[in-house]
């Protein structure tokens, strides 16, 4: 097989992108086709093949890809992959929306079906950004981004909450196959659980990440919270935040380590597709206090790794923390639970699923 792989974009830092990271340490002769390429915010790509685009010219776009969403699939129509027989798209979005021949296989790595379409259109349509857009735009992008579902010959989802709802807005089966901790998270040895410090929320400051859920929270418990991101809503949190709060931003991983390490529990305060964060914890021994819903339900033993909150308010998080506080946790169920998400354990699933859909492809289109 000579594989390509195909990515939204590539101009950020974040889970998805360090997916991409493991999927390139699996398959590293192949190039990562994208719609735009930002080197000075993305380091992490630096020494890939990375082919862009025709947008990528235009430097300005490189950041403001919430302006492409109009061109994103014709530029992805665009991409050549001449030469290739399995191109893999890891997407969220437009990545799909490549064209291959008949006697290739396109693989889509679903993160999710496209978000501000499908399973958070309310909260995206409450953006006073999106409200002047008119409906029927709205409805022929929607339109379109079905039509794309369409193109890849097979799907795999992250986790099974993501492929429910592939079937019920694509009406595609999918594989799961959950990405992988990096092995970073697994090196150092958990701090005892008697000497941990403080409360941690980690990752990209979002409405949808609820931050304000947790900082209002713990402006009630006083309780030693630590914030660990940047994005949108920093200043508002900062506003809001009490004196036991501290921010502390970006942090490269190595601190982020630390910052696990001496955490009494991580709060997943949000809905997510997967979510690495809540793993992270775990293979460095510590707990989770997570949101009942979406991947978190997939990735905690409950009573045994952490506990969880039913609602999005703070009377229910309080209440887990609260509970939380009575019970005690084992760093070794943490460890353990975290092991099954291992990287050699990803690549042995994903290679085969990747090895299996293309024998029985060639059955199909034989050489």
């Amino acid at each position: 097989m000579k594989i390509a792989l195909v990515y939204d974009r590539i101009n950020k830092f974040g889970g998805a992108e360090r997916l991409l990271l493991a999927l390139h340490r699996i398959y590293p002769e192949a190039p990562i086709f994208t719609l735009v390429h930002d080197p000075t915010t993305s380091k992490w790509a630096e020494g890939i093949n990375i082919i862009p685009s025709f947008i990528n010219k235009v430097s300005p776009l490189r950041q403001k890809h919430e302006w492409l969403a109009p061109l994103a699939p014709l530029a992805f129509e665009s991409l050549d992959f001449s030469g290739y027989d399995v191109i893999i798209s890891i997407t969220s979005s437009d990545a799909k929306s490549v064209i291959t021949k008949p006697g290739q296989l396109h693989i889509c790595y679903c993160l999710t079906p496209t978000r501000y379409f499908w399973s958070g259109e309310k909260e995206y349509s409450a953006d006073h950004k999106l409200k002047i857009i008119p409906s029927f735009i709205k409805n022929y992008f929607k339109s379109v981004d079905l039509l794309t579902s369409t193109r890849p010959d097979e799907y795999i989802s992250i986790s099974f909450e993501v492929q429910e709802r592939v079937k019920k807005y694509y009406n595609r089966e999918s594989i799961v196959v959950y990405p992988p901790i990096e092995d970073k998270f697994y090196a150092n040895t958990p701090i005892d659980m008697d000497n941990r410090e403080y409360f941690l929320v980690i990752g990209r400051m979002v409405p949808y990440k609820k931050f304000d859920l947790v900082i209002k929270a713990f402006n009630i418990l006083n309780k030693p919270l630590v914030v660990i991101g940047t994005g949108s809503q920093l200043e508002n949190l900062k506003k809001m935040a009490g004196p036991t709060t501290s921010f502390v931003g970006h942090v490269e991983d190595h601190r982020l380590v630390e910052y696990y390490r001496r955490a009494r529990a991580v709060i997943f305060p949000q809905k997510e597709d997967f979510g690495l964060v809540p793993l992270e914890a775990q293979a460095l021994g510590t707990p989770v206090i997570a949101y009942s819903k979406g991947g978190a339900l997939e990735t905690i033993a409950e009573n045994k790794t952490g506990i969880f909150f039913s609602e999005q308010t703070e009377e229910s998080l309080l209440e887990a923390v609260k509970r939380f506080e009575k019970m005690k946790f084992s760093i070794k169920d943490c460890t353990e639970n975290a092991s099954k998400f291992s990287f050699s354990v990803f690549s042995e699933k994903f290679s085969k699923q990747i090895s299996d859909l293309w024998s029985d492809h060639l059955s199909n289109f034989p050489a």
